[in-house]
């Protein structure tokens, strides 16, 4: 990813996953508002439990390493609390 660039991607998180995995979709529905396609959107398998926001830090560690940046230029920016969150990459 060349710096300065920054995307939304829609995430459906699966927590207690066995193994831990990222996979494209391309019909997941966008919880941002006027858009009706999955562009973007994947499905991130995590092995964390959803608690205490372990599952939200394994997914920004595995988006990091999948998208080869660091790990502060991953932000949860919607559904912080959600399977379903929208994830700004910077």
């Amino acid at each position: 990813m060349e710096k300065g660039t920054k995307v939304l991607l829609n995430i459906k998180v699966i927590p207690n996953a066995s193994k831990p995995r990222i996979c494209p979709l391309n019909n997941l529905s966008s919880p941002l508002a006027g858009e009706d396609k999955g562009e973007g959107a994947f499905k991130v398998y995590v092995k964390a439990p959803p608690v205490d926001g372990k599952a939200n830090k394994e997914l920004v560690e595995a988006l990091a390493e999948h998208f080869k940046v660091k790990k502060n230029r991953v932000e949860i920016i919607r559904g912080a609390t959600s399977r379903t969150k929208v994830v700004k990459i910077m």
